[in-house]
């Protein structure tokens, strides 16, 4: 649970930092915008399945504003915090079924989906630093271990 825990700090650590920097680039960079809007909705998506609840109706691909992403980073932390906290190590096996955004349905071990969660943010912030060199701004970086080296 510690590792999955220490992921999801990371997560917010890392949303904090990408925000930050869209914040104050100086220039609005609408694609880096709208990825950062996909990881943002996708967390949501994923806590709305991970306790039990329809996630059908929630965007995925949808660009929000920079100030209704703070509202989401904030809010995502504290959706994933009270979960962790509550999830024990026997529970992280534990299948669920749901529905993606296309209405197929699926059955993933909550670790799995959690796991995903970390990786696919991830991997959208490493296109966002993408983007960032190409408009001559500074990537930030969020590699897990400057997180870890933060003591954050």
């Amino acid at each position: 649970m510690e590792t999955i825990q220490n992921m999801f700090k990371q997560v917010h650590w890392a949303n904090l930092r990408i925000l930050e920097t869209l914040q104050n680039g100086g220039v609005e960079n609408k694609q880096a915008n709208y990825l950062f809007s996909h990881i943002l909705h996708a967390e949501n998506v994923w806590f709305t399945r991970l306790v039990g609840a329809d996630s059908s109706h929630l965007p995925i691909w949808e660009e929000v504003s920079l100030e209704s992403c703070a509202e989401m980073v904030n809010q995502n932390n504290h959706n994933f915090t009270e979960f962790l906290s509550t999830l024990s190590n026997t529970e992280l096996d534990q299948i669920l079924t749901y529905k993606n955004s296309s209405g197929s349905q699926f059955q993933s071990s909550i670790r799995d989906i959690l796991t995903h969660v970390a990786l696919h943010g991830q991997y959208h912030r490493g296109q966002i630093n993408q983007l960032l060199r190409a408009a001559e701004l500074e990537p930030i970086n969020v590699d897990y271990i400057m997180f870890s080296r933060s003591g954050s």
